[in-house]
């Protein structure tokens, strides 16, 4: 293919679709048992593509176009895809929502990317007609695109034009919106596709299943871009789903999976079924998965596992995999970082550490240019950008060793962040959410070790008053269930502690170090209040 027929996904989703229209862009079983799909369905490229180009005029007769930022609570539904590349094709930017955000978190994220369009889901119109009014118009997938507040021209963009806005949480509280051009999800698809070794890909016959979200740029960038650079087919699950996942591999006839973490825990603990071993599979995509879990399930499943490392805001710039390594079991490595890729690791003075001495992993693109297909930075924000890449070097706040091999390998965090289930959960935005609740005097949340999860959240809470006696898991509980109105579920506390006061330095700032130490001592000694179980019941509204 020519270089200018790559700079854009919907350019490049033309071409596949032009070259083979009859092949499949999206299938799912019936076995997956999505509720919206139970017999399944299948999508080819042309379809797709007659569908996306008359939306695309639909659009560009009510005034989007170039500049033009769509938000779209779509879930993983085919109608997902079929409006971001109808908007791409003008020049407009999509807006990802998690569906599981909260009226606040939602109005935040409408009001920094300044979306004046919601297109959503049956199912979630009654409840955000509402949402904003006077400033945010929310339709269906069906309904009739209404104009758009400032007429704009439409046409492609050019490679460094903004595709998508996602939001990642920070360590600043409120999540922050990273500008994604064009450009980055091609080099992001070209890192995914290129991998070599065990991730080896072939041309046009490739099928990649992932339950993972398309608000992240792992599942939209890899999974969804590369498919479609490779002319393969797109599995997207509504989310994960134990009982069905080997049934959906096998039938689906999946040749790469992606999970997280939690995935391979939930798994290895299921008695065996014979879909397990019925499946085409190659390799499996899973960032953040426990050391002892990968030995298992490549074990019992035989699907290696591809560790890799990467942020939103890096993309396939400065990312790094193991798919062409061996490496000694029982070490979170993280790979080997690919070709054109810089980095230092540092102490906290900025000084390069040694040889297997943890520090902080700063990257950059070699060349003139060190934010090459990076993100184009934050939106509305940009002393926050300018800070991430202080001295022409973007500093990640992981902190990671090198291995004497080339390889490198995940040690820690510096950042004041919760890493569950593959979610960036910001503790001071729980905090944040804490407050809001007239019982609470003060709070501090701290991330602790889950065998599934990865990570949990832990709140140690100061009451206002407290009460004598009582049933310290009731008041935990009502705590919890009332903070599920201002944060999602995923966010809110597993574990609680009752603290008379918190541990705060000279300076009367909370001693972090101290809370993650005292937290993860508590759960193992189990006098954390456990409410796991809870966020589970507010997760299904119940």
């Amino acid at each position: 293919m020519k270089d200018k027929m790559t700079h854009s996904p919907h350019l490049l989703f033309a071409d596949r679709a032009r070259a083979n229209p009859e092949a499949a862009l999206l299938i799912a079983p019936a076995s997956a048992g999505l509720p919206y799909a139970p017999l399944g369905f299948r999508h080819s490229y042309g379809e797709v593509f007659a569908e996306a180009a008359a939306l695309s005029q639909k659009f560009a007769a009510a005034g989007y176009g170039l500049g033009s930022r769509v938000a779209l609570l779509l879930e993983n539904r085919p109608e997902f895809f079929t409006f971001w590349l109808a908007l791409n094709a003008i020049g407009a930017s999509i807006v990802p929502i998690n569906p599981d955000l909260r009226r606040d978190e939602l109005l935040f994220q409408l009001d920094m990317a300044e979306a004046p369009l919601l297109i959503a889901i049956a199912e979630r119109l009654a409840d955000l007609a509402d949402i904003h009014p006077g400033k945010v118009t929310v339709i269906g997938a069906n309904d009739d695109i209404p104009p758009s507040p400032v007429r704009l021209t439409a046409e492609p963009g050019g490679p460094d034009a903004e595709c998508a806005l996602l939001f990642t949480s920070g360590s600043t509280g409120k999540p922050k919106g990273c500008m994604l051009s064009n450009i980055y999800f091609i080099r992001l698809a070209e890192w995914y596709t290129t991998q070599g070794g065990v991730a080896d890909m072939a041309e046009g016959s490739e099928i990649a299943l992932t339950p993972l979200p398309m608000f992240h740029m792992n599942a939209l960038g890899c999974t969804a871009v590369g498919m479609i650079m490779k002319g393969g087919a797109i599995v997207p699950l509504d989310r994960f789903h134990s009982k069905s996942w080997w049934a959906s591999i096998a039938d689906s006839g999946a040749t790469i999976i992606h999970c997280l973490g939690v995935i391979p825990a939930i798994l290895l603990q299921m008695s065996p079924v014979e879909a397990e071993r019925a499946h085409r599979v190659k390799f499996a995509l899973g960032p953040g998965v426990d050391a002892r879990h990968k030995v298992e399930f490549e074990e019992r499943y035989r699907i290696p596992i591809v560790e890799a490392w990467a942020m939103t805001e890096t993309g396939g710039r400065a990312v790094t995999t193991t798919a062409a390594d061996d490496y000694a079991p029982g070490l979170r490595c993280i790979g080997r970082p690919r070709a054109g890729m810089e980095y230092r690791i540092v102490d906290d003075a900025g000084n390069t550490v040694d040889l297997g001495t943890p520090g902080e992993l700063l990257v950059r693109a070699e060349g003139r240019n060190p934010r090459d297909g990076f993100f184009s930075g934050y939106l509305k924000d940009e002393k926050a950008t300018e800070e991430a890449w202080e001295g022409g070097w973007f500093h990640t706040g992981d902190v990671v060793y090198a291995g004497e091999n080339g390889l490198l390998y995940f040690f820690d965090r510096k950042k004041s962040i919760v890493r569950r289930s593959g979610e960036n959960i910001a503790v001071l935005e729980v905090e944040a959410a804490l407050a809001k609740l007239p019982g609470i005097k003060a709070s501090a949340v701290t991330p602790v070790p889950d065998d599934l999860r990865g990570e949990e959240v832990f709140a140690f809470i100061v009451e206002a008053e407290v009460t004598a006696g009582g049933d310290l898991q009731q008041r935990a509980s009502r705590i919890i269930e009332a903070c599920g109105a201002y944060i999602a579920y995923h966010k809110l506390p597993g574990y609680v502690v009752f603290i008379e006061k918190l541990p705060v330095s000279s300076t009367q700032k909370v001693q972090r170090g101290e809370i993650k130490t005292m937290a993860a001592k508590a759960v193992e000694d189990g006098s954390a209040i456990d409410l796991r179980k809870l966020k589970a019941t507010i997760r299904k509204g119940g």
